[in-house]
Order: C-alpha cells, then sequence, then structure tokens
C-alpha cells in the first residue's frame, strides 16, 4: 500500500471495507486469538527503506522494494545482506506506479509487481524483470478483464506465469499469453482464495484480517503463502499446481500478530521459517524496518483426514421451532451490525489519518 497515496489509499480501504460487508461479512470476536511475536532477524537502516512494501530472502541476503514514492531514490529494486545492509540498488528506467511485491525466479530473475491501484483507476498493471546482472529491469504491461483492481500480492509459477492476487476479495489473475515487452497481455481470473477466518491482533482489526498484502513461494516449489495484516496462510502445492492449491488447499495459519503495517512476507532459504518486514513510514520517529522470523509449524501428514477451513462468511440465522427467528438471531443480528460499525469506523479513521499527511498527489 503506497504511504504516500494519502486520502486515495484509504479510499482503498474503506471501498474493501464496504465490498467485505456486502460480499463477506466477517465474523465478530469476543477478544484476540494470543500468539507469539516474530523473532527478530535484522534491522534495516537505510534511510531509503521505510516504505517496504516486498521481500525475497536469498542464500545471500534479501531482495526488497518500497512502495510508490516521492523521492527519486527510494525507487530502486534493493539487494541487501544477511544483517539487512544495502549492498546494491537497481534505479528502474521509468517511474513505476505502484510497486508492491516481489518474487524470484529459479533462474535468479526478479520479479516486481506494479499491480497497486488504490483508486482503481488503473488501465493497466505491470510486472518488472530483472535478469541476473543486468542492470535495468524491463517493463511488461497486463490488462485485467473485469475493470482495475487494488493488489499488492503476487505469486509466479515453476514455469514464470505470474499470479496476481486482488487485495480485498483474494481474486487470482494470470496472463492468457506469454509476457512480452512493448506488449499488454490479457489477463484471466482464475478463481478465487478462501481464507479462514482469524482473531488474530493487528492495527486494523477486521479490516487487516483479511486483506491480502503479499504472497512467496517457498524455495521447493511445495508450498505457498499468501498473508495479510494479521496472519500467514500457507497452502500445499502437488505437482506444481498452485491455483488448485490456492482455490481447493486446506491453509495451515501461522500468526503475525501486531506487526506495524505487514505487507511483505517470504520463506527462508531453507524453507524452515516466515520473513515478514513492515512499512515504518507511519511510525514514531527513528522506527526502523524489522525482518521477523517466524518458524513454521510441521504439515499436516500425508493422508490424515483434511479440515475444511471455517469461510469468512455471514453468521447462521437461527430459528426457533415455529419458524420465527430466535434469540441467537438477534445476537448473529446484533454481532453482524457491531462488526460492520467496526469495519467502517476503522476506515474512516484511516481516512482521517491520511488527511493529516503529506501526499504526492499522485
Amino acid at each position: 500500500m503506497r504511504a504516500d497515496g494519502g486520502v486515495g489509499k484509504w479510499r482503498g480501504a474503506l471501498v474493501g471495507a464496504l465490498l467485505l460487508l456486502a460480499g463477506v461479512a466477517l465474523p465478530v470476536e469476543a477478544q484476540a486469538r494470543s500468539a507469539a511475536p516474530g523473532e527478530r532477524a535484522c534491522e534495516v537502516r537505510d534511510p531509503r527503506l521505510t516504505e517496504l512494501s516486498g521481500m525475497v530472502a536469498t542464500d545471500d541476503g534479501f531482495v526488497m522494494i518500497n512502495d510508490g514514492a516521492d523521492d527519486e531514490a527510494r525507487r530502486r529494486i534493493f539487494f541487501l545482506d544477511r544483517d539487512c545492509a544495502v549492498v546494491r540498488a537497481v534505479p528502474y528506467p521509468t517511474r513505476p506506479l505502484d510497486t508492491e511485491d516481489l518474487a524470484v525466479g529459479a533462474d535468479g530473475t526478479v520479479w516486481v509487481a506494479d499491480v497497486g491501484d488504490n483508486d482503481r483507476s488503473r488501465e493497466t498493471i505491470a510486472v518488472w524483470k530483472l535478469a541476473p546482472g543486468a542492470d535495468r529491469p524491463v517493463l511488461h504491461r497486463m490488462r485485467y478483464p473485469d475493470g482495475p483492481h487494488d493488489a499488492e500480492a503476487m505469486l509466479v509459477t515453476g514455469d514464470g506465469r505470474p499470479v496476481v492476487v486482488t487485495k480485498f476479495s483474494a481474486n487470482l489473475y494470470a496472463p492468457t499469453a506469454a509476457l512480452r515487452p512493448g506488449v499488454t497481455v490479457p489477463l484471466a481470473k482464475v478463481g478465487q482464495v478462501k481464507l479462514p477466518a482469524s482473531t488474530t491482533s493487528n492495527p486494523y482489526g477486521l479490516l487487516g484480517r483479511s486483506a491480502v498484502t503479499g504472497a512467496a513461494t517457498a524455495p521447493d516449489g511445495r508450498r505457498v503463502v499468501l498473508r495479510t495484516y494479521a496472519d500467514a496462510f500457507e497452502f500445499d502445492v502437488a505437482d506444481g499446481d498452485v491455483i488448485a492449491a490456492l482455490t481447493g488447499g486446506t491453509p495451515r495459519a501461522t500468526p503475525l500478530p501486531d506487526e506495524p503495517q505487514g505487507e511483505s512476507v517470504s520463506y527462508s532459504p531453507d524453507g524452515r521459517s516466515l520473513l515478514t518486514v513492515s512499512e515504518t513510514a507511519d511510525q514514531p520517529a527513528g522506527t526502523r524496518p524489522t525482518v521477523l522470523r517466524y518458524p513454521l509449524t510441521a504439515a499436516a501428514p500425508s493422508g490424515s483426514p483434511a479440515r475444511t477451513p471455517e469461510p469468512i462468511g455471514p453468521t447462521p440465522i437461527a430459528r426457533s421451532a415455529d419458524g420465527t427467528d430466535g434469540d441467537i438471531t438477534v445476537v448473529s443480528r446484533a454481532a453482524m451490525a457491531a462488526g460492520a460499525l467496526g469495519v467502517l469506523l476503522i476506515a474512516v479513521a484511516l481516512v482521517a489519518r491520511a488527511r493529516r499527511r503529506t501526499t504526492s498527489g499522485k
């Protein structure tokens, strides 16, 4: 999410909240789940890296990007060592619009997802591909089949196909043909992810538990993960079919409690942990982005019964024997109303917060 997008950024959050309320009413929890915070891995001290929206861990360290930034020096693909010190910064040949996520292919190619669209106004989205050893990334444009969407997450399949995950609806889009520079390739909707319900504490409450803000693929390609502001949801991938895993798999949840503005996720090079980092542009002065490590729980044994996750959906309505609404209906309706009000209040508060900040107007 662009930290310099001002009111437009949080207008997108408000629209997303309304979409959630219209189509997938969130359950209301009495209290947030207790979860352990991540282990500190390293601290990013470079002042150019405060709006971090994408990260990949490599054998040598990390690759990171900011989202849209006014300062030209921040519009780079940054390579860091294992101590989070910048060792290389690759500029874009032209200004990107809103870079949000990263992936690194098996051949070492860096993929940058230029897919953010808080106001849902972009005619095209794009990916930038930086080949190993190259000094500039190459732009490839794509177009949704059904109008603009805001997105902050992207996966790249083993055969080099990007999969964009929209932020508030978790719809999946993939190109219908091979990407080529100078050609706008149509996208097709290839599925939708149904994330489990969550109670994990985070700065954005109900909205933060359902907004998809990042994605990553395990080093062996056998797992993928989607993150929200609150949790990471890991899916097993069979036979390289990422779409089938996301649309039909049962995810394992790893809580990411109370990260300041968590929009990045990566597997560690050995695949045993998840690594995250937050934006800090809106945090108290002196706060630096910190890479956090979350050890992964073991996968379910092969052949064990699959447990279908509780979908994010409307609270069932109980009825009495005569067919009228029972007492549980009243409670459910009250809970849903409270949840709706809570989501809207969060979005309104975020808009007010954005108005207090200096914006680029872009």
